[in-house]
């Protein structure tokens, strides 16, 4: 199924797209399911199971151009988990920009490196991304497919990781990059307000037979930036769950960005920083596209 946070004269719900008929079932109304993403995840199969019955019944459609469509999560009630240089062309493509503050001699990193964005830099698909609040005017893209965690837990194998993910969406880590070099740290220049476009929708884990095989297209104005396979991560997703509820608790709606592949605007010489005007259009399919215009 293809979640999604929408809202009306209503308030604020969730539902279920139909891409065929470009609707929305309203699955709070149909069902009496909780309004929030994070509270609806928390029910799991048995919310699964109603929202789909829900959609069978084929009452509560409504056209998805008489709403507006939210970032799934549109404030996560915690910070999103990011993974830095996860791909290997990425990793050395940032070794080499001069931009890595925290670069060794190694440009590709022995274990997973972890930090997080500011739930407050969450933007929905379609919404521009604010440049003015990087007074640095360094701002960045980054393509990134994005887990969804369903059953929470604490030292979670990999050999089950897959069984507490819930489904997938698209995350841009946008970044101020001189922000993030000059910290010598990756918080600050992450965590921007409206540096965080997700979307457009969460899509289950069961309609993706084999998540390595996705393939993360970023466009710039039209222009193919980035271009890879989810298989040709560093550390996969099993072993960053493995990593993360070794040390903490996962929790349902806690999202982990898995990181991002090369061509990313510092990877050129000179950089191609994000300008006012221009739109970056993220593709993840069957997960759709994330595109936000530059402001």
């Amino acid at each position: 199924m293809r979640l999604v946070t929408f809202s009306d004269a209503d308030g604020m719900r969730i539902g279920v797209h139909d891409a065929g008929s470009n609707t929305i079932v309203d699955i709070t109304k149909a069902s009496r399911l909780p309004k929030d993403m994070t509270a609806f995840v928390a029910l799991g199969r048995n919310g699964l199971q109603r929202a789909r019955r829900a959609v069978k019944s084929g009452e509560n459609r409504i056209p998805c151009d008489s709403v507006k469509i939210h970032a799934p999560f549109p404030r996560p009630a915690k910070n999103i988990l990011c993974v830095g240089k996860n791909y290997h062309d990425h990793a050395k493509e940032f070794h080499n920009s001069g931009f890595d503050a925290s670069a060794g001699a190694n440009a590709i990193p022995e274990l997973p490196i972890i930090f997080t964005k500011w739930p407050n830099s969450v933007i929905a698909n379609g919404e521009p991304i604010p440049s003015a609040n990087d007074y640095t005017n360094s701002t960045d893209y980054e393509g990134e497919l994005t887990v969804v965690i369903g059953e929470g837990g604490r030292n979670i194998s990999k050999a089950k990781a897959y069984d507490h993910v819930y489904g997938y969406t698209i995350v841009n880590d946008a970044t101020a990059r001189t922000l993030q070099q000059s910290h010598k740290q990756w918080f600050l220049g992450k965590s921007l307000d409206g540096y965080c476009p997700m979307g457009p929708c969460i899509v289950t884990a069961d309609e993706i037979k084999d998540v390595e095989q996705l393939r993360l297209l970023t466009k710039v104005n039209g222009e193919v930036r980035q271009d890879a396979y989810v298989s040709q991560l560093i550390f996969d997703i099993p072993t960053l769950i493995e990593t993360l509820s070794r040390v903490m608790t996962l929790e349902p709606g806690d999202l982990i960005a898995t990181g991002t592949c090369a061509g990313v605007g510092i990877g050129f010489n000179p950089p191609k920083f994000l300008q006012p005007g221009d739109v970056v259009a993220i593709t993840i399919e069957p997960i759709g596209t994330l595109e936000n215009p530059v402001s």
